[in-house]
């Protein structure tokens, strides 16, 4: 059967193919990619309640080949903490080498138990995106359950997407999710703080999770 698992071996199978690109972690354009990362960082924009103490502290879980902090440097979000997180071997070596003195982990939080620092926010840009050959319902429970880990790792919020279901078509190996279905879970389990945005032209919508 297949897992989660099966999911980041695709993307380093991306990696071995593209190298270190945004190929190489499956957006199939840079613009496109740079605009999730905009969006997600906009989490403390719409933050209701943002800190007023101190710059914002992230975690990017899935960081991938950490090109959302390369973003950031190159954008003025420098002054942000950073760390990343992936469960890949792989991509987590690619990140220590391109940056020197970051802190990034590499574990499987559902699978063991990580001593990770408190966040403001924790940003998931792809992590559910793609199910590949998971069913729907594999995918959801995936989701629901790794939502239920990450969240309290926040003190702030999380920001994540998925793909929308008001397409022209779908792909079978993505995970297009009922807007309704998310709130449900979102309200009865989480938190009832949340916004959906579906502002930024992709076939996709990213959610910021409130405490």
């Amino acid at each position: 059967m297949s897992d989660y698992r099966d999911i980041v071996q695709h993307y380093e199978q991306c990696l071995a193919l593209h190298g270190d690109s945004h190929l190489g972690v499956d957006w199939p354009k840079k613009e496109d990619a740079d605009t999730r990362y905009r969006v997600m960082l906009e989490v403390a924009k719409f933050d209701p309640a943002p800190r007023v103490d101190g710059s914002p502290a992230l975690l990017d879980f899935g960081c991938g080949a950490g090109h959302l902090l390369a973003y950031m440097q190159a954008g003025g979000w420098g002054h942000w903490s950073y760390a990343g997180l992936d469960l890949s071997a792989q991509f987590v070596g690619l990140c220590r080498q391109k940056f020197p003195g970051v802190q990034f982990y590499c574990g499987d939080v559902l699978q063991e138990e990580m001593t990770i620092p408190p966040v403001d926010y924790v940003v998931m840009n792809g992590v559910f995106t793609e199910k590949r050959l998971l069913t729907f319902e594999q995918m959801l429970h995936y989701m629901q359950t790794l939502l239920g880990k990450v969240f309290p790792m926040a003190t702030r919020g999380v920001a994540f997407n998925v793909m929308s279901k008001q397409v022209d078509w779908e792909r079978d190996d993505l995970f297009h999710l009922p807007i309704d279905t998310l709130a449900d879970f979102l309200t009865s389990q989480l938190s009832r703080h949340f916004i959906v945005r579906n502002d930024y032209g992709l076939y996709e919508y990213t959610v910021y999770l409130y405490h």
